[in-house]
């Protein structure tokens, strides 16, 4: 059985989706590994590396696409050179991504037509057997450092408190909006650069991981549920996002650097920062709207744009993951190679669907739509 591991074709995917240690493993296994030449040149992974371990390297495009039996990708597939990657895949092969199947419904239906079996690795569920898979996590855990290290870069300020001859200058005050991995990872981010951090959610069981990391919580008493069985935030009902509004910009306008990171699966991400708000803050501030792929948190945000309104800086940043491509792409590819391992078996492909892990994720198979949220979204319409 053929695995391939493409060169990633999306301008700014630095990361690949299988490390030389991964397919060393695959290859073990009774896997025959294919990689694209130069698929892991921007990670610092060289062709030759991965023929030490086994790995034949493609130069041909068509030609890897063509004997895949299992196709790893970290990005979904895009148009290529006038043809769309989806078409490269014999019918019936398997592919292994990063999918977005809520939002990206076209991809979806070109991938049951051609009767691939695609399982989006973003809607592996966060439960305890499912951790070591678990590449959202990872990927926003690198995604929290970097906005911290880019808000401080923009930031006019210092960020710690520094005594000199010329007096004390106090610490920033960074706000994190959303404590979800990304959010906890840029407090942490920001704690240690000796800001002082507050932080909001709406869910109140994240505040003692908040306050462990040294940042006050900000609370607002919502009442209900205000997360869903997978741990993610609700939308709010108009009265509640009301009050969610007022608390946040009474703390917005004493910050010097904001972090947003308000994500509600399958919707727009819900605005947060609207312009009213960002004209009472302190100039000079900075804003890293995480969000931003999702409609953003500020309604100033431009995807991977950088601007400057009110005299506030907004910094619309995408894909931050793959700015780090080193670490992400081996956080990733060892993700990919637990999930793997649960669908590959013994030198066997099984793919149980009565497994949680695979229910989950399954998207199309046998050019049918499998997965029940999806189906709910293709009904709705999407991009």
């Amino acid at each position: 059985m053929n695995v391939a591991i493409p060169r990633e074709i999306e301008d700014s995917e630095k990361r690949v989706a299988a490390i030389p240690e991964t397919v060393d493993k695959m290859v073990k296994g009774g896997l025959n590994v294919e990689v694209e030449s130069g698929a892991g040149d921007h990670a610092h992974f060289p062709d030759s590396e991965y023929e030490k371990v086994g790995a034949k390297i493609i130069k041909d495009t068509a030609a890897l696409y063509l004997n895949a039996d299992i196709m790893l990708k970290v990005q979904r597939p895009l148009m290529s050179g006038g043809i769309h990657e989806v078409e490269m895949l014999k019918p019936h092969a398997i592919l292994i991504s990063l999918l977005s199947p809520l939002t990206y419904i076209d991809l979806i239906q070109k991938l049951s037509a051609r009767g691939i079996t695609s399982f989006a690795v973003d809607l592996i569920p966060r439960t305890t057997r499912a951790q070591r898979m678990d590449i959202l996590s990872s990927m926003s855990s690198i995604a929290g450092y970097k906005a911290v290290l880019l808000a401080a870069s923009a930031h006019s300020r210092l960020i710690p408190m520094m005594t000199t001859s010329a007096g004390t200058y106090p610490p920033a005050k960074v706000l994190v909006l959303g404590a979800g991995v990304a959010g906890l990872q840029a407090i942490a981010t920001a704690k240690r650069m000796g800001a002082t951090v507050e932080a909001f959610d709406t869910r109140p069981a994240v505040k003692e991981q908040v306050q462990s990391l040294g940042a006050t919580f900000v609370e607002l008493d919502l009442g209900g549920e205000t997360e869903d069985k997978g741990g993610y935030a609700k939308a709010l009902s108009a009265d509640a996002h009301k009050k969610e509004m007022e608390l946040i910009a009474q703390h917005a306008r004493s910050a010097d650097i904001i972090i947003t990171t308000a994500l509600i699966p399958g919707k727009e991400a819900p605005l947060l920062l609207p312009k009213t708000v960002v004209a009472e803050m302190k100039k000079g501030s900075v804003i890293v709207d995480m969000a931003v792929e999702q409609g953003g948190n500020c309604e100033f945000s431009r995807m991977g744009e950088t601007v400057v309104e009110q005299g506030v800086t907004i910094i619309g940043a995408i894909n931050l993951p793959a700015t780090l491509p080193v670490v992400a792409s081996q956080m990733y590819a060892k993700n990919l190679w637990h999930f793997l391992s649960l669908i590959y078996q013994n030198k066997e492909m099984k793919i149980d669907r009565a497994d949680e892990i695979i229910k989950a994720t399954l998207v199309t198979h046998n050019k049918e739509i499998v997965n029940d949220a999806v189906k709910t979204a293709v009904m709705k319409g999407g991009r």
